[in-house]
C-alpha cells in the first residue's frame, strides 16, 4: 500500500529541509512505498529554492505551488487533489509531527484494515513539548466541545496530524475550509459519513523556527462553521452515506480497547 504525505509549506526555509530529509531516511529505513508531496503555498523566502534543490537527494519528493488563494486548507486540498497514494497523511512542515509517528499510523492502517488512523497527543502514550499554555487551553476546550456535540470519546480532533484512505478522502467531499478548520472537516465528514477508524497515541513538538501560521483570533467563527456544518450533515443526513459502521479501535498498546459507535 502506498503512503502519500502531504505537506503544506509557506515560508518554512528554516525547518522544510530538515523534515523532509528525517521523514525520507524514516520512511526509507521502514521499506514503506511512498510519495512526499509538498504543496509551496505562496511562500516569499527561500522555501520553493530549497525544494528544487532536495528533489535529487529525495527521490520520492515532489512538489506542487498552490496557484490558488493562500491559505493552508486550500494548500491542503490541492495536495488530495493530486496524491497518487492509496492513503494520505497531512504532516506538518515545521517538524512538530514526529515521522516515528507515521510509521505506526501506517502499520495501524493496514494491521486494523481501518480507513482512517487518528492520533491523540492527549491520551495514554501521548505527549507534548511546549505547547503554549493559552493554545493548550484553547485546544482542550474545543476538543471537549466536538466530544460532547458529536458524542464521541475522541479526543483530539483538532490536530491536523492524521492519516486517511483514498476511499474516505475521496466519499468524504466536497470540502469547505480554506483555512485551518480543514483540520477539523476531515476527520469529522470521516466520522459522520461512516468511515472506519482508530486512534493511537502520537507526539507534538512545538517549531523552533519560523512563525506559527494559525491565528486564533482569526479562527475561531470558522472553526464553529465547520463543527456545525458537520453536526447538521450528522443530524440531517439520516445515514445516507455509503461508509461502513464506524470502529473506534483506541489501542495504544494494540489492544482492541473501545466498543463500536454509531
Amino acid at each position: 500500500m502506498k503512503l502519500s504525505v502531504v505537506i503544506p509549506a509557506h515560508d518554512e526555509e528554516g525547518c522544510i529541509a530538515s523534515t523532509l530529509q528525517l521523514l525520507f531516511s524514516t520512511l526509507q529505513r521502514e521499506g514503506i512505498d511512498h510519495e512526499i508531496l509538498v504543496v509551496n503555498d505562496h511562500s516569499k523566502d527561500g522555501t520553493g529554492t530549497i525544494l528544487a534543490g532536495l528533489q535529487k537527494a529525495i527521490p520520492s519528493l515532489r512538489y506542487v505551488s498552490n496557484h490558488r488563494a493562500g491559505g493552508y486548507g486550500l494548500a491542503v486540498r490541492l495536495g488530495l487533489e493530486t496524491f497518487t497514494g492509496d492513503c494520505a497523511a497531512v504532516f506538518m512542515a515545521d517538524a512538530s509531527d514526529d515521522p516515528e509517528d507515521l510509521v505506526r499510523f501506517y502499520r495501524t492502517m493496514v494491521s486494523d484494515g481501518v480507513d482512517c488512523v487518528f492520533g491523540s497527543r492527549f491520551s495514554k502514550g501521548g505527549r507534548t513539548v511546549d505547547y503554549p499554555w493559552v493554545k493548550l487551553v484553547l485546544n482542550r476546550l474545543a476538543n471537549k466541545f466536538i466530544q460532547l456535540v458529536f458524542g464521541i470519546g475522541y479526543n483530539d480532533t483538532t490536530n491536523a496530524f492524521k492519516l486517511y484512505s483514498r476511499r474516505a478522502i475521496e466519499g468524504s467531499r466536497p470540502f469547505l475550509s480554506h483555512h485551518f478548520n480543514l483540520t477539523v472537516e476531515l476527520p469529522l465528514k470521516c466520522l459522520v459519513r461512516g468511515y472506519t477508524y482508530s486512534v493511537v497515541p502520537n507526539s507534538w513538538t512545538n517549531r523552533k523556527t519560523g512563525e506559527s501560521k494559525l491565528k486564533i483570533k482569526e479562527m475561531g467563527s470558522r472553526y464553529l462553521f465547520i463543527v456545525i456544518y458537520c453536526l447538521l450533515e450528522k443530524w440531517l443526513s439520516r445515514g445516507d452515506y455509503a461508509g461502513d459502521k464506524v470502529i473506534f479501535n483506541e489501542s495504544p498498546h494494540r489492544d482492541r480497547l473501545a466498543k463500536d459507535a454509531k
